[in-house]
């Protein structure tokens, strides 16, 4: 009965998405009654609603919801006929409630006067941040810093990407450029960092690239790292303006990847729609929310 309750506090630990769904009313012959519920997550589902094609449905239009990565609400009836392939011949009436969780993760290196800018801005955004820096009270107060930051102090900065999702965000702005390159060559390694911003001119890039090669690397190793790492329609050489920059250019590449997630959306709304029109025909009793 608790299965539903321990599978959403282990998703809120991980940061996943996930839809609650629940029975709200059951009429006539159904498999599970009011205020059953399963969770559905984007590979897995936990309980059931009473299995079949129902359920088939039920999941295909949870994941459809995890694909908008909104948080809202919505309301679906179902006869349970031959149109689902189910001989209960009740109805039932869903609750799908999706909670988009919080898989925007970033790693920033380096504690500096733009380090330290750009931590005033990204603490505001919804993301888990891990902030390295190899120097000892480099960091704010621990007390001062909002429960989405974690300051890390560690000798070697770059022996922390390990510890970073798949589809993480890395910034790069420490104060040695032999540290940069280091941290920078081990993320690319993972090959799964949905954005890499490097701070730095475009001679020190150069050089970078150069050594890359160098060590064996081809051209498309590296092709998607931004360096100078920042917008350049936002100008100025202050810390807080460098920091404003890189900000910008960081939310408009996560923006881009969520709409790039559900354009990748195996099934259309549109389609979803028709489909569970078809069967499900509730001339009068489907609701949208």
């Amino acid at each position: 009965m608790n299965m539903w309750i321990e599978s959403v506090n282990q998703l809120d630990q991980q940061g996943e998405a996930y839809v609650i769904v629940t029975v709200l009313r059951s009429l006539g012959s159904t498999p599970r009654d009011g205020g059953t519920k399963m969770v559905v997550a984007r590979e897995e589902s936990y309980g059931t609603i009473g299995g079949g094609h129902l359920e088939f449905q039920v999941i295909t239009v949870a994941r459809r919801m995890l694909l908008e990565g909104l948080e809202r609400q919505h309301q679906e009836t179902f006869l349970l006929g031959p149109g689902l392939g189910q001989c209960c011949g009740g109805k039932v009436t869903l609750l799908f409630e999706c909670f988009p969780g919080n898989d925007f993760n970033m790693m920033l290196f380096g504690a500096g006067h733009v380090g330290s800018a750009l931590v005033d801005i990204l603490k505001q955004l919804p993301c888990r941040l891990k902030w390295v820096d190899s120097r000892v009270d480099q960091h704010a107060a621990p007390d001062t810093l909002p429960s989405n930051v974690t300051a890390i102090v560690s000798e070697f900065p770059a022996d922390e990407v390990a510890t970073m999702p798949t589809g993480a965000y890395y910034l790069i702005l420490t104060h040695d450029h032999h540290m940069d390159f280091d941290i920078l060559e081990t993320v690319l390694k993972r090959r799964d960092a949905l954005y890499v911003g490097l701070i730095g001119s475009a001679t020190k890039w150069k050089r970078f690239t150069a050594r890359l090669a160098h060590k064996g690397y081809d051209e498309n190793f590296f092709q998607h790292v931004h360096c100078p790492v920042g917008l350049d329609s936002v100008p100025g050489k202050q810390p807080m303006e460098v920091a404003v920059a890189i900000a910008a250019e960081l939310i408009g590449v996560r923006h881009s990847t969520d709409r790039e997630r559900r354009d990748r959306a195996d099934v259309s709304w549109l389609e979803l729609k028709k489909t569970i029109t078809l069967a499900a025909p509730v001339s009068g009793n489907r609701h949208r929310h």
